[in-house]
């Protein structure tokens, strides 16, 4: 247990201070009713025992920050990593700033931010580890870096940042609210190393000595109905109605006079040049999820066409599974499942710890997206088992196995789009990104059946309408997805008008490339369909053009998604700076705090290492030594 010092200073210890019953947002600041505690209960930190003294121990702690007093020095940053011992290129607390005037009248507004400890903390909700708690005692939100296996979509949810996926261990760590240092009765250390008394820590809604505001919000800020964050803000000076962030985030916040709040919205700091921008797009850090979404979902529509024109008796399917094609296509579309996800385990920061997905079905998407998929790819593996015998058994066994390929499919299905509609990326929370997904089943899935059909011979007139009307409907779908998505984001007063200002600029020749493509395929595709147009021609065609616009469009997917998260500085916290960093080699200056991406990379030493504990090198030099005597 931490020490208190004798010479304490006043500053660094808690208040004990009469507290309100509910917070801003109407949620009770008492963690657990008194008449629910278990008294006398000790609380292990550190595998020692500290006994229940502090009055406060079950009451909703959190952050109180006084921007007119900051003024940048990262002391807090510092003693934060010095706590935790942290690397150069992590921090659970980080400074950024925004700005706004022009000389002399010019005004910055530092922001020290790390996490908020929310009443509502998405970060556990959506890990599928279980790896945070909402503990009880102060309200801290806690994660355990040694269950986490480094999927990282804490990072994505969070609207703050706070989650830290460390690129070369390959697992999420973060701010842990000192509780070590409140059971004691001390402040955190980031609060009692402010040099301008601009931090301060206690009982939430209790306002500290010499503050006179205790607001939910200030410039820069991201929204708090999301989770209802525990941090409090003291802005007094008069700030520009427009602040601006110095980092490479295409964002400013202007302020509404109708309600003294300050809304983010578009700053076009690249000018209007469109792009092609294809070693970004190409070299995107979710490129194992590009290639896992179109696997599956093309393997997924091929398998809902083929159970359900089997099950409604359509001709032109029952006829190909009767063909020498539908064994094949079998084969392929498990070949294409695995890859997918081998592709999305090696992703991981722990792979070997895959089986941790599973952890929180009760809440958690991801893990729902995982239980689904795996009834789905079982399914898919028993369907065609079973689809190598012709007797009635094997028939009977393989429609139980259809049903559950269905049931994960419905379910895999609907959690990985639902596991995508993240308020803190407005980018991706929007019903385009169901229509993507549905589209690709049906365009990809389709013409996979079609390719196998023409490979083995199994192609006719009636086959060839359905899976290129089939295909038509998908680009129509995609094509409606992708209209209602840039009408909604172009106005939008989110990051959203930042990602579609990145689409059409920095990806604009890219993008455009993607939406003329996929009007061709829907002219060919309606050709096949209706016109009589050379089939085999016209799908080998039409697979190309749709294969590209789907890379294309998933990995736009990707790249172009802002967060709403804090803003950060000229190099520190600013994603431009970290790629350029990695491209020039920067990085390899430790002080730079840039790290390059190691985690993700699939190296059977490094993974053997990661389970025996020393690499297949060492392996080999021990056994030499063994040997050798």
């Amino acid at each position: 247990m931490i020490k208190v010092r004798d010479n304490e200073p006043d500053y660094a210890l808690l208040r004990k201070e009469e507290s309100k019953e509910v917070n801003q947002y109407g949620k009770l600041i008492e963690t657990v009713p008194e008449h629910n505690r278990l008294r006398k209960q000790d609380f292990v930190i550190n595998d020692e025992a500290q006994p229940e003294e502090n009055p406060d121990r079950y009451k909703q702690h959190g952050f109180y920050f006084n921007a007119d007093n900051c003024i940048g020095c990262h002391a807090c940053e510092a003693a934060c990593s010095e706590k935790n011992d942290n690397p150069a290129h992590l921090a659970f607390r980080s400074v950024g700033f925004v700005e706004g005037g022009t000389y002399p009248n010019y005004q910055r507004l530092n922001i020290s931010m790390a996490c908020n400890h929310c009443d509502d903390p998405v970060c556990l909700k959506g890990c599928p580890t279980r790896a945070y708690t909402k503990f009880a005692e102060y309200g801290a939100v806690l994660q355990d870096p040694d269950i986490c296996f480094g999927c990282g979509y804490c990072t994505w949810v969070c609207p703050y940042n706070a989650p830290q996926l460390d690129p070369v261990k390959g697992e999420v760590s973060k701010c842990n609210m000192c509780v070590d240092r409140l059971e004691v009765g001390l402040k955190p250390a980031c609060v009692s190393a402010c040099l301008g008394n601009a931090l301060d820590f206690g009982v939430i809604e209790s306002v500290p000595e010499n503050r006179t505001q205790v607001k939910t919000e200030i410039p820069g800020f991201p929204r708090t109905d999301i989770t209802h964050p525990n941090i409090r803000f003291q802005q007094t000076r008069t700030t520009q109605r427009d602040m601006v962030r110095v980092d490479n985030t295409a964002v400013k916040y202007h302020k509404d006079d109708s309600t003294g709040k300050f809304q983010p919205e578009l700053d076009p700091k690249h000018g209007y040049q469109r792009d092609w921008n294809w070693k970004k797009l190409l070299g995107s850090h979710e490129n194992a999820h590009v290639a896992f979404t179109l696997s599956l979902q093309t393997v997924m529509g091929a398998f809902f066409m083929l159970t359900l024109g089997a099950w409604v008796e359509l001709s032109p399917l029952t006829s190909f599974i009767q063909s020498s094609a539908y064994l094949p296509l079998l084969l392929v579309m498990l070949v294409l499942t695995s890859v997918g996800l081998f592709k999305l385990n090696m992703h991981l920061g722990k792979p070997h710890r895959f089986y941790r997905g599973f952890y929180n079905l009760k809440m958690s998407p991801v893990s729902r997206e995982i239980a689904g998929v795996t009834a789905f790819f079982t399914g898919l593996m028993g369907y065609s088992f079973f689809a190598l015998f012709d007797n009635g058994f094997a028939t009977f066994i393989q429609t139980l196995f259809a049903t559950l390929g269905l049931a994960g499919l419905a379910l895999g299905g609907y959690f990985m789009y639902k596991l995508y509609r993240i308020p803190a990326r407005p980018y991706w929370d929007h019903w385009q990104t169901g229509a993507s997904f549905v589209a690709t089943g049906l365009t990809l899935g389709g013409l996979l059946i079609a390719l196998l059909a023409m490979s083995f011979g199994a192609m006719n007139t009636g086959l060839a309408t359905l899976l290129a009307a089939v295909v038509g409907l998908g680009v129509i779908v995609e094509g409606a997805g992708l209209l209602a998505h840039a009408r909604d984001l172009q106005p939008a007063e989110s990051e959203g008008a930042a990602s579609f200002y990145e689409q059409t600029t920095t990806y604009g020749k890219s993008y455009w490339l993607r939406n003329g493509l996929l009007v061709v395929a829907l002219c060919l595709a309606l050709s096949i369909a209706f016109l009589n147009f050379n089939s085999t021609f016209g799908f080998l065609l039409l697979s190309l053009l749709l294969l590209v616009t789907g890379i294309i469009g998933r990995t736009l997917f990707y790249v172009l998604v802002i967060p709403t998260t804090m803003p950060g500085a000229f190099f520190w916290k600013n994603k431009g700076f970290v790629d350029h960093a990695r491209e020039v080699g920067l990085a390899d200056m430790q002080q730079l705090g840039v790290a390059y991406e190691r985690h993700h990379k699939f190296k059977l030493g490094a993974l053997l290492k990661t389970i025996y504990g020393t690499s297949l090198k060492e392996k080999i030099a021990q056994a030499k030594r063994v040997l050798t005597g």
